[in-house]
């Protein structure tokens, strides 16, 4: 198993966050990972990418320049990454952020709607949770279990409060995802 992937959108959203709780999430379940986050001077508003690798072998290397799975966020991304998906790979985005859909037929596309699901939480934070569900959904090579252990690593100890959030975020995107198309 190997899975090469990268997560896109604008500084703020929690792109470089959700790779992190990625990887931890893995790493809790004994696979190798990479973690190689892109990002301008901005602090927020700024484009950001991470790439994340998970295997069940050794990983040669982090540098990647097509990828299993693109999460996409934002339309500036979704121009950038659209067409480094491989064939048979798949696309998960937000809706919010894009003006022109993913137009591949080649690959799986799925669309979770996270600003809603964070609404409803009630917490903008939660926002990237709901993305990492529709991707734990459609990519089940992680155990939930492992995601938690992920969350609890991840977020510094004085949020606690949010570990809960983020788990309903998570579960929320999971079923809220939804097959845009290519249904693997």
């Amino acid at each position: 198993m190997k899975e090469e992937i990268i997560i896109a959108g604008f500084g703020g959203q929690g792109v470089l966050s959700m790779g992190k709780i990625l990887a931890y999430s893995a790493i809790m379940q004994d696979l190798e990972v990479t973690w190689m986050p892109s990002y301008g001077p901005e602090m927020r508003g700024g484009t950001a990418n991470v790439c994340v690798i998970i295997s069940d072998r050794k990983i040669s290397s982090p540098i990647i320049t097509k990828y299993d799975t693109a999460i996409i966020l934002n339309q500036q991304s979704l121009d950038k990454f659209e067409n480094n998906v491989k064939p048979g790979g798949t696309l998960i985005y937000d809706p919010s952020g894009i003006t022109r859909a993913p137009e591949r037929k080649d690959i799986s596309i799925y669309s979770i709607d996270a600003i809603e699901v964070a609404a409803e939480i009630g917490n903008s934070k939660v926002y990237n949770m709901a993305v990492l569900g529709a991707y734990l959904k459609t990519r089940p090579e992680i155990l939930m279990e492992n995601v938690v252990k992920g969350l609890e690593k991840s977020i510094p100890s004085r949020y606690g409060d949010l570990i809960q959030k983020n788990r309903e975020a998570i579960k929320k995107g999971m079923e809220r995802v939804r097959t845009v198309s290519g249904d693997k």
